[in-house]
């Protein structure tokens, strides 16, 4: 372990370095918009050809804007309408690497050239930011990373970024009934991109976030080094799970720890309308929810339907229907559950009804990567023009309350739109909000995700305009110094870098909504990585590059530069490292 005095010599020497070098990379930024017109791509391409262990093969996962197929492969993993109109910002080039060393080739041939890059799994960043920026980049698509590799003996799981989380479960399932993993219920969402921000599901309150699952990774750096946990360092695995890993690097694989799911597990789906006490039912589980036995999962979606406010109680208990009755009619007989209201089914079949389907259909949609279901609303869609937010809230919001969010969801805007309640407690409870970058943790009785879906371009202003004003409403209710907000419900409204240099203290504007006190440590880890800040978007998290100073423990704000010694990649059959040998 290094002296505190050691560390900060070195922190220092990095300091400087970036100081020295900030201004060109600030200049690139700044500049490079008029380069977007009279880019000439032949130059990235001729690059890429030069990097590549095989140039034929790069060849056949390279999209210019002339290929016959660049639009096909850009849209097919938008799942927001709202960045795919004629006048979103396109990349020069789409690159779908099928090996590590095209990824390396990318990032080596985006810093010669210019370019920034843009890290899209599954595309379901709720701004879009993982396929658009208003300057010229790249697009690196991980689709064709899509490799999962389950050992049921160890009960672990290596998962590559481009897999979706329906791929994921379903290679799980065919090992082991008796193996899941605590990821969200969207099967279309990309591993790389959930776990990096954290990703909760159903299982939170018995085995926590998704990114407190993991034991290992693979990443490549801005060097172009392959990292894996013990290369990288303690400090850059901690960031990656829930810092939002398209600040540090591109994540190619996770290593997932998976958890022990019971034979038989329990769904229901209990609608009560506010002609049945909808909101007298919602009031009191605000006051249990988080208190019920960590096998016991019950959210609360708030939406309308057919002119008629509604409250959906979804949930899925670890265990049999014989069992959770008791503790319902213990601990929420208002609900008025039944057994006629309960489903027994396998683990992986309440992956499946979750994401919108039946019982008894073939479970093979969840390979299906271009499927329309979302996991969070009946009958929803995940491609459609969509705007989301986050709150967390620590006391029940009061009963009269909700009349104002009933009123809201009456406006024209609302017809077709949702607040999903997050039960916490349990698991969540008892992890430490610096365990991983993700803070919200004990003291939260449940998160709430907002959302707004419409038909067309020419109405998104009003849609969006209306879910602030939701947003504005909750004022009073939720969190507070700071309002906390969840990176992977991503929200740009909470604030913004600039296209240039972001100072620090700017970032910690929407830094501190998502991260709290994390965020320092983020930074500092950023700082010793990327300090010439290659890896960026609008909410990217900055190097320290000059005098600013922010205060940090030193015990969480010392981190080690990943090791020197860089790992040559090995790959076996499926594309996976295997072996390294190091110079």
């Amino acid at each position: 372990m290094k002296s505190s005095c050691t560390s900060m010599i070195l922190f220092d020497f990095i300091l400087l370095l970036s100081y020295d070098c900030w201004v060109t990379f600030a200049n690139i930024h700044a500049t490079s918009s008029v380069l977007d017109d009279h880019y000439d791509d032949n130059l990235f391409l001729d690059c890429l050809s030069m990097h590549s262990d095989n140039a034929s093969s790069i060849s056949e996962v390279i999209y210019t804007k002339n290929h016959s197929s660049y639009s096909s492969v850009l849209n097919f993993s938008i799942q927001n309408f709202r960045f795919s109109t004629p006048n979103t910002p396109k990349p020069h080039v789409i690159v779908t690497p099928s090996d590590v060393s095209q990824v390396q080739a990318a990032i080596k041939c985006s810093q010669k050239h210019g370019l920034e890059v843009r890290i899209r799994s599954g595309g379901h960043d709720f701004e879009g930011l993982s396929f658009v920026s208003e300057v010229p980049f790249v697009i690196i698509d991980l689709l064709n990373l899509s490799e999962i590799s389950v050992d049921a003996e160890e009960q672990t799981a290596w998962v590559q970024a481009g897999a979706t989380l329906g791929q994921l479960y379903y290679r799980i399932a065919e090992k082991s009934k008796n193996l899941g993993f605590p990821g969200g219920l969207c099967p279309t969402v990309g591993a790389g991109g959930h776990i990096s921000g954290g990703g909760y599901g159903v299982m939170l309150r018995k085995f926590g976030l998704a990114a407190d699952n993991i034991v290992d990774a693979h990443l490549i750096d801005a060097k172009g080094r392959f990292l894996d946990r013990k290369s990288m360092g303690e400090d850059l695995f901690w960031a990656i799970r829930g810092g939002g890993g398209a600040s540090f690097g591109v994540i190619v694989a996770w290593k997932v720890r998976l958890v022990t799911v019971p034979s038989t597990v329990t769904r229901f789906l209990v609608t009560r309308s506010l002609d049945q006490n909808a909101t007298e039912i919602i009031h009191k589980w605000q006051y249990v929810a988080h208190k019920f036995h960590e096998d016991l999962f019950i959210e609360v979606t708030l939406s309308r339907v057919n002119a008629m406010m509604v409250a959906i109680f979804s949930s899925v208990f670890l265990g049999g229907v014989d069992r959770l009755l008791p503790m319902m009619q213990e601990s929420f007989p208002e609900l008025g559950l039944t057994k006629e209201d309960c489903t027994e089914m396998s683990w992986i079949e309440s992956v499946q009804n979750l994401a919108g389907f039946e019982k008894g259909q073939s479970l093979d949609f969840l390979l299906d990567r271009d499927s329309q279901s979302n996991g969070v609303v009946v009958n929803g869609t995940t491609k459609a023009f969509f705007k989301g937010k986050a709150d967390y809230v620590k006391e029940p919001i009061p009963v009269n309350a909700f009349e104002g969010i009933y009123d809201k969801f009456y406006e024209e805007e609302g017809q077709i739109a949702f607040m999903v309640l997050v039960p916490y407690g349990g698991k969540m409870s008892e992890i430490s909000e610096s365990e991983t970058p993700y803070p919200h943790r004990a003291g939260n009785i449940y998160h709430i995700f907002y959302g707004v879906f419409w038909g067309e371009d020419g109405a998104s202003q009003g849609h969006i305009d209306w879910l602030r004003r939701l947003y504005s409403y909750m004022t009073p209710y939720v969190s507070k110094n700071p309002r906390a907000a969840y990176i992977n419900n991503r929200d740009l409204d909470v604030g913004t870098n600039n296209q240039g240099y972001t100072s620090v203290e700017q970032a910690s504007v929407w830094g501190n909504k998502y991260f709290k006190n994390n965020f320092k440590r983020l930074v500092h880890v950023k700082t010793m990585v990327d300090p010439h800040d290659f890896f960026r978007n609008e909410q990217s998290i900055p190097p320290l590059i000059d005098n600013l100073r922010i205060s940090c423990p030193e015990s969480t704000c010392s981190p080690s530069p990943p090791s020197e010694t860089t790992p040559l990649l090995r790959e076996d059959s499926n594309g996976f490292p295997s072996s390294y040998s190091f110079q």
